[in-house]
C-alpha cells in the first residue's frame, strides 16, 4: 500500500506540473563553494609599505613579513597582524586633540591626574607633554606585554613625576623644560628596553607648562616682579658697562701720561747730569778754553736781549759825562 500511495502521489505531482523535489547536493556545493572563496580571500593579504606583517599559526607567532602582497594559510590556520614600524606614534597627556590642522581642536575633558604634578619645592605645576615613539621589535610590541599602550603611558607619568619631583617650580615653568624633556627621553627609553616593549622613544615634547588654575593670578604677579627685577639689574649692568670701562681708561691714560713724565724727567736729568760731567771734564783738561767759551756762550745768549748795545774801549776814562744816560726823561 505505501508502495502503491507513493506512485499515486508523484503521478498526481507530475499531473499538477510541480517535478521532482529539489535533491541536496547543490546546495551543498554552493555552501562548499563559498567557504573557498572566503578562505582564498584570507589567504592573499597585503602589508603597506610602513608595516609589517605579523603571522601567527593557532594562536601562536610563527614569523614577520615584509611589505607588499604576501600569501599565507587560510583562516583560522594563520592570522595576520599588521604593526606600523616606520610611522611616528604618538600619545598625549593632559590634553587630547580632537582635530589637528592649522587651528587644532581640543577635547574637552579634565585630565589633571596626568598632569598635575608636584615640584621638588612642594609647589604644584601642570604639566602637558607628547612622547613621540616607534614600533623597534614588532614581536615584543605584541606578546612580550600585555597592554603595551597602557603599560607605556603608566611608564611615561611614573618617569615624568619623577623628573619633575627634582626640580623647582622655577626651572619646570622656564629655563628647566628641554632639560626635563631629555632627561625623561632617556629614563623611559631604560624603561621601554627593561620591560621588553618593543618600543624605541624618539622625543619627549612638552606641550605646556603652566601653574594651576586658582594661583595663577599669584603666579603672574611674581613672574612680572621677576621680570622688573632682571630689568633693572639689566639696566644696572649696562650703565655699569658704560662708565667703568671709561674710568679704567681714564685711569689708564693718566698712569700712562705719569709713566711718560717721569721717563722723560729722568732721561733729562740724566742727560743733564751727563752734560755737566762731559762739561767738568772740558775744564779740568783746559780752564781757560772753557771759561772763554762759557763766557761767549753766555754772551750769546744775553746780547739778544738787550735793546741797546755800546761797544767801547776798555781803556777809555770818564766815559759818563759823555753818556745821556737819561733817555726820554727816565
Amino acid at each position: 500500500m505505501a508502495t502503491e500511495d507513493n506512485i499515486f502521489q508523484q503521478l498526481e505531482a507530475l499531473a499538477g506540473g510541480r517535478g521532482a523535489p529539489p535533491s541536496g547536493k547543490p546546495i551543498f556545493a554552493a555552501v562548499l563553494v563559498v567557504v573557498a572563496l572566503v578562505m582564498l580571500n584570507s589567504t592573499f593579504y597585503t602589508v603597506e609599505p610602513e608595516e609589517v606583517g605579523v603571522i601567527l599559526r593557532f594562536g601562536q607567532y610563527e614569523r614577520v613579513t615584509e611589505p607588499g602582497l604576501r600569501l599565507k594559510l587560510p583562516n583560522p590556520i594563520e592570522t595576520v597582524t599588521k604593526v606600523p614600524i616606520q610611522r611616528q606614534l604618538k600619545e598625549e597627556f593632559g590634553f587630547r586633540t580632537r582635530q589637528a590642522g592649522v587651528r587644532t581642536s581640543y577635547e574637552d575633558g579634565d585630565f589633571r591626574g596626568e598632569s598635575l604634578m608636584l615640584t621638588g619645592d612642594l609647589n604644584v605645576a601642570v604639566v602637558q607633554w607628547i612622547a613621540q615613539y616607534r614600533v623597534r621589535d614588532p614581536y615584543k610590541f605584541l606578546f612580550k606585554v600585555r597592554g603595551v599602550r597602557a603599560t607605556f603611558r603608566d611608564l611615561n607619568e611614573a618617569v615624568m613625576r619623577q623628573v619633575v619631583g627634582d626640580r623647582t617650580v622655577n626651572e619646570v615653568l622656564t629655563v628647566g623644560r628641554q632639560s626635563i624633556s631629555a632627561d625623561v627621553k632617556e629614563k623611559l627609553q631604560v624603561l621601554c628596553d627593561q620591560y621588553d616593549t618593543g618600543i624605541k622613544v624618539e622625543q619627549i615634547v612638552l606641550q605646556d607648562v603652566n601653574p594651576p588654575d586658582p594661583v595663577k593670578p599669584s603666579f603672574n604677579e611674581v613672574n612680572q616682579a621677576q621680570q622688573e627685577r632682571e630689568r633693572l639689574i639689566n639696566e644696572a649692568e649696562t650703565a655699569f658697562n658704560q662708565v667703568i670701562p671709561r674710568a679704567r681708561g681714564e685711569a689708564q691714560q693718566v698712569l700712562e701720561e705719569a709713566r711718560g713724565y717721569a721717563t722723560d724727567r729722568i732721561n733729562r736729568a740724566e742727560g743733564d747730569a751727563l752734560a755737566f760731567t762731559a762739561l767738568h771734564e772740558a775744564y779740568r783738561r783746559a780752564p781757560e778754553v772753557t771759561r772763554q767759551r762759557i763766557y761767549l756762550e753766555t754772551m750769546a745768549e744775553v746780547f739778544p736781549k738787550v735793546r741797546e748795545k755800546i761797544i767801547v774801549d776798555g781803556r777809555i776814562k770818564g766815559i759818563l759825562p759823555m753818556l745821556n744816560l737819561d733817555q726820554g726823561g727816565k
